[in-house]
């Protein structure tokens, strides 16, 4: 940061204010008004600690890369307009004699990377070059697709708002990580319009046009980003829409019986989609992912002793390489994704943010098994759609990036697209076991034997 930054975030932060604030004002509901209001602040908080967080406390990361090669195609067309037309080329296609520093070619060949170059360089326009107004600029939009996320769940359990709250708008990994210059933020805020689009296109069938623009812009986003989330939560919101059609089925036995054939074809769908994107998804492609893993083991155990590669870690379990060794490492990898790193393995501050949050997160867990029943826990997550796209696209996307992801610096990043609906899950079925248990006491009440007068003894004889 330098004296330009702090003199333009101040004013930013009131402009980006005053802009949100006419977005809120549309909003009859007063607990919608507040969240957007909270919301709003939080992301600009966290957008100013992230700031902070790669300007004095660490060496930098992408976020760096982002900034030097945004700010020089910024440059390179104000010096001449002729430069305008890489805005509009791929990545693959940019004269690399024009890239600012030299090692950094190699991140041009990959679009998703150069999508975030680009954006970099388009905000600058708007921003004076600003690296702390751009991240601002980010973080908003990450705001605006988590908000989306907010309402789509809001209309689904009105009661449950602050439980959403907690789990899309405050949720602190989250916040942090989608609150500056990273892809994460940008799969995020698309993440967020397309679940919106989606919902609103086939479930409503409401502004087709409009609805039909957010899901292709947003799609191409996530495809060009990480593509893999795009794989993993298309097929479960899907599978959502197709269930909630389906409530109105009278008979039980087809109901019960469609929603198991419909995982298993989603899942099904979802690997085979997989191993046809190879060249795309390159480590997370099920051909390539399940023969690195074990490499990817191997390497953390011989670096296990080495000083920078403290944020390293294996998986601890043995992988043979195939599908068949994926899926009997999967609760290991899963609960990686959700519960660590563990206090103990925390060797940065964020990393430490994110071991404490993980341990909050398993002992909510675990009181919600304690509570529901693990029986009654699975037969929810079987049975109510809306539990079951959150928790089971939680859970493949968590066993993915469990298994493929072994540094926790990555880790506490690239599971953030995961969180949100693994929190709502868990507090949606907490909520589902609440209301029987007291339907169950009501019912006790209700249908208890009244007592007889005549049947009273009397007190003295």
């Amino acid at each position: 940061m330098n004296y330009v930054d702090f003199v333009l975030t101040p004013i930013y932060i009131f402009l980006l204010y005053l802009f949100f604030r006419r977005k809120r004002k549309k909003y009859e509901d007063p607990l919608l008004q507040k969240y957007h209001r909270q919301g709003f602040w939080i992301k600009m908080f966290a957008s100013i600690l992230f700031i902070l967080y790669y300007s004095y406390l660490t060496e930098g990361d992408s976020t760096v890369l982002y900034q030097l090669e945004g700010n020089n195609l910024y440059h390179l067309i104000l010096n001449n307009s002729d430069n305008l037309k890489y805005l509009f080329h791929k990545g693959k296609d940019f004269d690399l004699s024009l890239v600012k520093a030299p090692d950094n070619q190699g991140y041009f060949r990959e679009e998703g990377n150069f999508m975030v170059i680009r954006l970099d360089a388009i905000f600058s326009f708007f921003s004076f070059g600003s690296y702390a107004v751009i991240n601002l600029f980010f973080a908003c939009l990450a705001f605006s697709g988590l908000w989306k996320l907010y309402i789509f769940f809001y209309t689904q359990y009105p009661k449950l708002h602050k439980q959403f709250a907690i789990s899309i708008l405050y949720f602190p990994t989250v916040a942090f990580w989608s609150a500056g210059l990273l892809k994460d933020t940008l799969c995020i805020a698309a993440l967020g319009w397309l679940t919106c689009a989606m919902y609103g296109l086939f479930y409503k069938r409401k502004s087709v046009i409009k609805n039909s623009f957010i899901l292709f812009i947003s799609a191409y986003f996530l495809a060009i980003l990480k593509v893999y989330i795009l794989l993993a939560y298309v097929p479960f919101f899907v599978l959502f829409i197709i269930l909630k059609n389906a409530q109105g089925i009278k008979f039980k036995f087809f109901r019960y019986l469609f929603a198991p054939a419909l995982i298993a074809l989603s899942i099904f769908g979802f690997t085979q989609v997989l191993s046809s994107y190879n060249n795309e998804l390159g480590a997370y492609a099920v051909d390539d992912l399940t023969s690195s893993i074990s490499h990817l083991n191997e390497v953390i155990e011989q670096r296990s002793g080495r000083e920078d590669a403290s944020s390293n870690f294996s998986l601890g379990a043995n992988f043979d390489g195939t599908f068949g060794g994926l899926i009997k490492i999967a609760p290991v990898a899963v609960g990686t994704t959700f519960f660590r790193p563990f206090i103990w393995e925390a060797h940065k501050i964020s990393q430490l943010m994110a071991a404490l949050e993980s341990l909050i997160l398993m002992f909510f867990t675990l009181y919600v098994i304690f509570k529901s029943g693990l029986f009654t826990f699975i037969k929810l997550v079987l049975t109510d759609p809306l539990i079951m796209y959150c928790f089971l696209f939680a859970v493949v996307f968590g066993l993915f990036i469990g298994a493929s992801t072994l540094n926790f610096g990555t880790l506490v990043r690239y599971k953030i697209p995961c969180l949100p609906f693994y929190s709502i899950s868990l507090f949606l079925i907490y909520e589902k076991v609440k209301v029987r248990s007291s339907r169950r006491v009501l019912k006790k009440i209700i249908t208890r034997e009244p007592i007889s007068i005549t049947n009273l003894k009397p007190a003295i004889s």
